[in-house]
């Protein structure tokens, strides 16, 4: 045995379609021979099929099947390139030295094809909880592997294992032309009400050289169709916030699906009921309610009905409409009022709810809060029309509101005339007199003149164009104002005014007067400070005493300005002197 030649040859050799696959063949001759030949060949069905044949000079003899994908290199190892799944084989390196017999040894060849990404489909059509056979969920699709893949299912995330009744798992195994496998597997099971939200997914195993390796698919959800166990009515918006004339909604629900056919009544005296279905949505469970009222409260019932089990379930609620009504506002006294009077004002309105009053003068303002208000010393200012709101606060936008005129009866009061009034002969004048009463008063002029009358503030006045002459600057003008509870007069005075003319001449001689006066005072200053004006007590002197000095001075006044100093000096020493004194 020892003689013999030895081969050895890798058990198994792993390679991925489309690789180079390299089969080794190491041998041993005895006395370090030489091979005569060396021959590679394949076992198809227990039949030896020839590759290459190598003679001992080193060089192959190229066979048919040597060519394209096959190489032998100087090791004498066997490369496959491009490899396929046809390429999965047994392969045989077989080794001849002559007198030291044949030795041979074999490898097989695996090929591993890593599958596409499965496909997932599930059941479109829904499942029903009360379904009597097992239902399908979902088919899971692994194409194009080598070897076969295996496939198994998950529903949320825990792996499902076939049970009897419950869980069926179908595979089916199919070998495509390319040789490579397909394998589709189908999951049934069961579903409950839970299962509305489960998640369902398959996972891919292969093998790829020699490992074991998984991918998973996308994860699908079921339709699961069971019956309604529970329902629900509720308003929108909230029925304690209702208000009269609000649009409000009655939305039923119901947890089955499909969702039942739905009905609404509301019941009416002697516990009947009245059918509302035909103002409602019957698929989506909304009855719509459009400017409810008063009289739409009362108690609403929904009734379902489940088509398949033919189960009726019902649920109702009470709908409360908030109002307010008989808003009513009572004054005392009720009789007429007069300037200087009081009035009490009181407000009163029915309601379910708590209430809150404002009162409100005719422009809006607020002017006081609580369901009465006092109004004393009352004036024709004070007439006004006053509004009483009415207010739920638990209720948003839930008011109401009612005026009433506090109206001041008394004789007119003028307020305002044009007078006193300066006015030019024949000149054209407006004369205005404004008045206030209640009832209203008219206004009347003892003058002729185009008379306009408007309404000013709850004022009542009047302008009068009239020319101006001689009776009207003498006697002026009288309006006069009345109503059914009295009159009124006011006299309006007419003052003449100067012409333009008059003015400036007036004007002209009070600058002379004044420029006459600037001057005088600026040559008494000048001779003040001269010396030539003696003034107070330092200015007393003795002007007989004999100093040339001033004898020269008195005599050159004289001679310049002699009636002039005459009257300073009678002016200054406050008598008249002798003109020999002087």
């Amino acid at each position: 045995a020892a003689s013999k030649v030895e081969v050895s040859m890798p058990a198994v050799v792993d390679v991925e379609s489309g690789d180079t696959a390299r089969i080794e063949c190491n041998f041993y001759i005895p006395g370090n021979g030489s091979y005569t030949y060396i021959n590679w060949s394949y076992i198809d069905r227990n039949n030896r099929v020839r590759l290459c044949h190598i003679t001992g000079s080193g060089i192959p003899e190229e066979s048919t099947e040597c060519k394209g994908r096959l190489s032998v290199g100087e090791d004498k190892a066997l490369s496959i390139s491009r490899v396929t799944v046809q390429d999965a084989r047994t392969f045989v390196c077989q080794v001849g030295a002559g007198s030291h017999s044949v030795g041979e040894n074999r490898t097989e060849l695996r090929v591993y094809k890593v599958p596409e990404a499965p496909e997932i489909e599930a059941n479109s059509g829904g499942i029903s909880v009360q379904s009597s056979d097992i239902p399908q969920i979902a088919q899971c699709v692994s194409r194009n592997s080598f070897p076969p893949t295996n496939i198994t299912w998950h529903k949320n995330g825990e792996q499902l294992q076939p049970e009897e009744k419950t869980v069926k798992i179908l595979a089916t195994l199919t070998r495509e032309s390319s040789g490579l496998y397909t394998v589709s597997s189908t999951l049934f099971a069961h579903v409950t009400r839970e299962d509305r939200n489960s998640l369902y997914h398959c996972t891919v195993h292969y093998w790829l050289l020699g490992q074991r390796r998984a991918v998973e698919s996308q994860q699908v959800n079921v339709t699961v169709f069971y019956p309604a166990q529970h329902v629900k009515l509720h308003v929108m918006p909230s029925s304690a916030l209702v208000k009269e004339g609000d649009d409000v909604k009655l939305v039923c629900e119901a947890d089955g699906n499909p969702a039942p056919v739905f009905s609404f009544y509301k019941r009416e005296l002697e516990d009947s009921w009245q059918d509302l279905s035909s103002l409602a949505d019957t698929n989506s469970g909304v009855l719509n309610l459009h400017g409810v009222n008063k009289s739409s409260s009362g108690l609403y019932k929904c009734q379902t009905l489940d088509l398949d089990d033919m189960r009726q379930l019902e649920k109702d609620v009470e709908l409360v409409v908030n109002y307010i009504e008989g808003v009513h506002v009572k004054m005392e006294p009720s009789s007429p009022l007069q300037e200087g009077d009081s009035v009490r004002l009181s407000c009163d309105a029915h309601s379910p709810v708590a209430l809150d009053y404002q009162w409100r003068d005719e422009k809006g303002r607020k002017v006081a809060e609580g369901n009465q208000l006092f109004l004393s010393n009352l004036t024709f200012e004070t007439s006004n029309n006053f509004s009483c709101k009415v207010i739920a606060p638990s209720v948003p936008g839930l008011e109401q509101s009612k005026q009433v005129a506090v109206a001041v009866q008394g004789k007119p009061r003028i307020v305002a005339i044009s007078s006193p009034l300066y006015v030019q002969q024949d000149e054209v004048v407006n004369l205005t007199c404004k008045a206030i009463a209640f009832p209203r008063p008219s206004v009347h002029w003892n003058v002729n003149g185009t008379a306009h009358e408007y309404i000013e503030n709850q004022h009542i006045a009047s302008n009068l164009t009239v020319r101006v002459n001689h009776d009207l600057l003498r006697a002026g003008a009288m309006c006069r104002v009345s109503n059914a509870l009295g009159v009124s007069e006011k006299h309006i005075q007419l003052l003449d005014q100067k012409t333009p003319e008059s003015k400036g001449v007036i004007i002209v001689a009070i600058i002379v007067c004044i420029l006459v006066v600037a001057v005088l005072g600026s040559v008494i200053y000048f001779l003040h400070k001269k010396g030539k004006i003696p003034c107070g007590r330092a200015g007393k002197q003795d002007i007989t005493k004999p100093d040339a000095r001033k004898d020269k001075i008195v005599v050159e006044v004289k001679s310049d300005k002699l009636s002039e100093e005459a009257g300073l000096l009678q002016g200054a020493n406050g008598e008249k002197r002798p003109a020999a004194d002087q």
